[in-house]
């Protein structure tokens, strides 16, 4: 009987442990059902932006970044900020994954990780509609405004005599122009026409060439492990017809 006894003890010690080996997380992959914080910006419309009505995330990006999260099997949830912090809470790590229009630059993947990029944008020139700026070329010695911590504001620096004027709210500085306390603003071409489109028809105008075409990615601290799974879920999305399916929601037509 004793023994009996002990070749059933030793039968569930040996279960217990296959189980524990078993369910074990392989490097690299996502555990199912875990979740993770995205830092996210408040007011890039139509990408993200907060509903003042019901006080959540929505646009292109929430809803893009939740579907990669239901292919990948993993949650999100949000947490909000101005750019220029984005971009460093994902240098020191305090975030797993941030979203927010992010363009894709050879600089910043010296010190963050990228996902494929998932859409193309460039910079584009904003002025008033009597403006006589035509281009880039033309805003030597004037207050242009950008964000602070953007591609834009480093365009501005490094490829004009203007005088720069960033915010931490791109939404402060069309509005300044619209008050003509700027002569310009330049930034990402999608924001620029959604703002000139829902508030300032007439008002606004963009002018000159699409500058720095860059395309956006999702962000990681560098060499993350989520890379590869986020990389793979969004192929599956762009393969299975789900890309589209937001792309068209929140721009009005799919994407060339």
């Amino acid at each position: 009987m004793k023994k009996t006894y002990l070749g059933i003890f030793a039968l569930i010690l040996f279960l217990l442990l296959l189980t524990a080996c078993g369910s074990g997380e392989t490097s690299g992959e996502t555990t199912d059902g875990e979740t993770y914080t995205v830092a996210t910006d408040a007011n890039f419309q139509p990408f993200e932006y907060k509903n003042p009505e019901t006080g959540e995330m929505e646009g292109f990006d929430i809803d893009l970044i939740k579907a990669i999260a239901d292919e990948a099997g993993f949650n999100v949830e949000f947490e909000t900020m101005e750019f220029d912090g984005l971009i460093a809470s994902m240098q020191s790590g305090k975030f797993p994954i941030g979203i927010a229009g992010i363009s894709i630059t050879d600089e910043r993947k010296e010190t963050i990780s990228f996902s494929d990029s998932y859409y193309d944008s460039g910079l584009i020139l904003a002025v008033p509609e009597e403006s006589t700026i035509e281009s880039i070329d033309d805003v030597d010695g004037l207050k242009v405004g950008a964000r602070q911590g953007s591609t834009s504001e480093s365009y501005l620096n490094a490829n004009t005599d203007a005088e720069v004027v960033a915010y931490p709210e791109i939404v402060t500085a069309y509005m300044n122009l619209e008050k003509d306390r700027l002569d310009a603003v330049l930034y990402d071409l999608p924001n620029v026409q959604y703002y000139i489109k829902e508030n300032a028809e007439g008002k606004l105008k963009t002018v000159g060439d699409v500058l720095e075409g860059q395309p956006y990615g999702i962000a990681f601290p560098k060499d993350s492990e989520l890379v590869d799974s986020v990389n793979d879920a969004l192929a599956t999305l762009k393969e299975d017809g789900t890309y589209n399916e937001i792309y068209k929601k929140w721009f009005g037509t799919e994407p060339e």
